[in-house]
């Protein structure tokens, strides 16, 4: 089970997370979790590119290893990246000590005050080690939207109106540049960018 919209209930009790930008005008926040991908993130580059958007891309560390150049070539045009774990790893399964060493392994190829828990899952214990920690990262994103490109159960098309129907000015939306996502990631990311480029919002970084 996963919520769509993030409920104000959730924001409330993690009310120290980020989870949309106070932001008035048209501007969407795009985000892109557990790359660097060989397919995925450059598919994602492209079409971000063909809408002249700027996008957050959180990686996992020993993918940012396996694939450098991708991960450069999101650097080199233009986009932020987040740490998002060594091993992506479960806040809820893991203790504290276990989950910071493992946010510190991976800030030695990510260089970003921009983290993002897998799944979503870190303990108030964890935000506070993060807090406490001068060198990791002290800004923790979360999301307004979830497209639900990761599960195999919906189509891209669904992926896209998750999207459409519940993103407005501010929303910082998660997408997955990844294996499992792609088949509608290919579908609902171009849409997305085209319905709201339509509507005249502008898609920027965090």
């Amino acid at each position: 089970m996963y919520f769509i919209k993030t409920p104000f209930w959730l924001r409330l009790i993690y009310r120290s997370c980020i989870w949309r930008k106070p932001n008035q005008d048209r501007v969407l926040y795009l985000s892109f979790d557990d790359g660097p991908h060989p397919e995925a993130t450059p598919f994602v580059l492209e079409q971000l590119s063909n809408f002249d958007a700027k996008a957050s891309f959180f990686c996992i560390g020993k993918n940012v290893q396996l694939y450098p150049e991708i991960y450069d070539a999101i650097l080199a045009a233009g986009h932020v990246v987040g740490n998002h774990t060594q091993n992506h790893m479960n806040g809820w399964k893991n203790n504290t000590e276990n989950y910071i060493a493992d946010i510190q392994e991976a800030t030695k190829v990510i260089n970003s005050n921009l983290f993002r828990p897998p799944y979503g899952r870190i303990s108030f214990s964890q935000i506070k080690a993060l807090r406490l920690h001068p060198t990791l990262p002290q800004q923790i994103m979360m999301w307004d939207v979830l497209s639900g490109d990761f599960d195999t159960n919906i189509t891209g098309e669904q992926c896209a109106n998750n999207v459409i129907q519940n993103a407005g000015p501010g929303s910082i939306v998660v997408f997955h540049d990844s294996a499992k996502a792609m088949d509608r990631l290919r579908i609902a990311l171009p849409k997305v960018l085209a319905h709201f480029s339509k509507l005249g919002y502008q898609f920027k970084a965090l």
